[in-house]
């Protein structure tokens, strides 16, 4: 068995990657315990494995006293020094104990201890892999599915698009290639689990990364996404070079890069803002393609709030169906929005147009500002 063992650690050293040391550490612990159980021996018992030879050893350690009470645990003064005249009181002295009849126990030990690092190590490997993939796409393809779960190939591992991921416009029949956001990568008891997402604002942004060299490079910037997945997704940029159209660079010739974008994702719409440092200038945009005459602030309770007035004509398109123009702007932007429409206003000055003026009466309706994922912070947002 010696020989075999051996060969076994090399095998496990040089194709999973486990250190053989780590791997007789644990043989060496599992064996200590199939021991005392098989043999019912006392605790101190030390197993060693000879990483030359292959051959296992078990030791009785005891400690030398001037009497002893228990001769499983200790050895008297007197017959240490027959052993060795150096020994004093409070040393310990090893006694071989290997039954003979171990080297079976052995065996089926290592075997356990060796298929245990084994799966361990694969299990490392996968998650090392895959953790790197963190807050990325990839590409899968649909294994089955459940009441609540999608289960989706990645390859070395089956990830879970949970029911809250999962696009409400889509339908994911088996053998389906999607593309996935990378939202969670665990490593458990049961081995690696990776969580993935059709419905994160990160899938939108990565997407577009793929579609534009210009995002990937960093000459125009996606400062924030807000999405209502399957329906539609509003989405700021910013160029950092001043030459540099930030819009149409995403857009695209004839709006292809955005279509490639809007195909990927079954059809949600896509409305692409140019980001302002101004508030009142990124809200107005931010609420395209509705035309906005004002902007007022409301700062008296110090919140993120504002009125926007918009033409009567324009109020409906504004607020959006079910009020999803409104909302969409409301979260990119970080301010609670009350639209109202420009009949309701006594006056209106030209040179009010996108900057702060006084309060106005109640809205036509109001879209509060929620988090948006994946995107920076409202102080990030509106600098």
């Amino acid at each position: 068995m010696s020989k075999e063992m051996i060969e076994a650690l090399d095998a496990l050293e040089v194709e999973k990657g486990v250190k053989k040391e780590v791997v007789v550490e644990a043989l060496e612990a599992a064996l200590e315990s199939a021991y005392k159980r098989n043999y019912n021996q006392a605790p101190n018992v030390e197993v060693t494995f000879d990483q030359k030879q292959g051959d296992i050893h078990v030791y009785a350690v005891k400690e030398v006293t001037e009497e002893v009470f228990d001769s499983r645990l200790e050895v008297s003064l007197k017959d240490a020094l027959l052993i060795n005249r150096a020994y004093e009181i409070g040393d310990e002295i090893r006694f071989e104990v290997t039954p003979k009849d171990f080297g079976r126990i052995a065996a089926q030990t290592a075997k356990q201890v060796i298929m245990q690092r084994v799966r361990e190590a694969e299990r490392s490997i996968v998650y090392d892999e895959y953790s790197q993939y963190e807050n990325e796409i990839m590409q899968g393809v649909v294994e089955r599915r459940d009441n609540k779960f999608i289960y989706v190939n990645l390859g070395k591992i089956e990830a879970v698009l949970g029911k809250q991921d999962q696009m409400p416009n889509e339908n994911y029949e088996s053998h389906d290639r999607i593309k996935v956001y990378v939202t969670k990568v665990e490593n458990t008891s049961k081995g690696p689990q990776v969580f993935v997402s059709r419905t994160n604002p990160g899938l939108v942004k990565r997407l577009f990364e793929q579609e534009v060299p210009e995002i990937f490079d960093g000459v125009v910037e996606i400062v924030g996404v807000a999405r209502e997945a399957g329906d539609r997704t509003k989405i700021a940029v910013r160029a950092t070079n001043p030459n540099v159209d930030a819009v149409g660079t995403t857009v695209g010739p004839k709006g292809n890069r955005v279509q490639a974008v809007v195909n990927e994702l079954s059809g949600e719409n896509m409305d692409v803002v140019q980001w302002e440092e101004n508030p009142s200038d990124f809200i107005a945009n931010a609420l395209n393609p509705a035309q906005v005459i004002a902007v007022q602030f409301n700062d008296e309770d110090n919140e993120r709030a504002c009125t926007v007035i918009v033409p009567d004509y324009q109020l409906s398109l504004a607020i959006g169906k079910k009020g999803q123009n409104a909302r969409l702007a409301a979260k990119l932007t970080g301010y609670k929005i009350d639209i109202k429409p420009e009949s309701e206003v006594e006056f209106v000055d030209d040179d009010e147009v996108n900057n702060d003026t006084e309060d106005a009466t109640p809205a036509a309706t109001t879209a509060d500002a929620t988090p948006v994922a994946d995107t920076p912070t409202e102080s990030e947002t509106n600098e």
